[in-house]
């Protein structure tokens, strides 16, 4: 019985850690004031649907020790888009494969994202992103299990995306793991 339970532990440590992908950062700066890292924007959510197009981008940040996760969202259309406020009621809640539900607290101030006319492609564009706080005791469940579904509730609005295994970016033409994200990328923040 306890050469099976050391031999499962065995086996869920090796996952973790060969699970892991590098750390790319997009920012990456120690001076006089601290420590500042910020990896590069992962798409774990996109859809493509006639003139529409909805892109959720996650990406991690630890600021001195302090580490957060930033969210950010695109939506281009021929037409007037919705406006979506991330506020002080704002947050992400993420629903692992486990049952547990991981909750993250808005950071930033009332944001209701920006809209851009796009001329050459007769569309607009609105642009949002904030920063969340993970809350005390969240990183092991985010190590350990995949995401089922992440829902983002804004001051009014609610939006939920069921993560996906594997995401083929029409976009960037790459292949993203959104269910994996926090197992993949966590121990950038350590």
């Amino acid at each position: 019985m306890a050469k099976n339970i050391i031999y499962a532990v065995f086996l869920i440590m090796n996952f973790v850690l060969f699970a892991q992908k590098p750390c790319v950062f997009s920012t990456n700066i120690t001076d006089s004031l601290g420590v500042y890292k910020a990896t590069k924007d992962y798409i774990v959510h996109e859809r493509i649907f006639g003139d529409k197009a909805n892109y959720v981008f996650l990406s991690l940040i630890k600021s001195n020790e302090t580490p957060y996760l930033k969210l950010q969202t695109i939506q281009k259309s021929k037409e007037l888009i919705k406006v979506y406020c991330l506020d002080s009621s704002s947050k992400i809640y993420f629903q692992l494969t486990n049952g547990k539900i991981v909750t993250m607290v808005y950071a930033d101030a009332e944001n209701c994202g920006t809209m851009i006319r796009l001329e050459s492609e007769n569309k607009y564009s609105r642009v949002n992103s904030g920063t969340f706080m993970f809350l005390k005791g969240s990183f092991e469940d985010l190590k350990s299990f995949p995401i089922s579904i992440m829902r983002i509730k804004y001051g009014i609005d609610t939006l939920d995306y069921v993560m996906v295994k594997e995401l083929k970016s029409e976009l960037t033409n790459e292949n993203y793991f959104p269910e994996n994200y926090f197992i993949d990328f966590l121990n950038c923040l350590e």
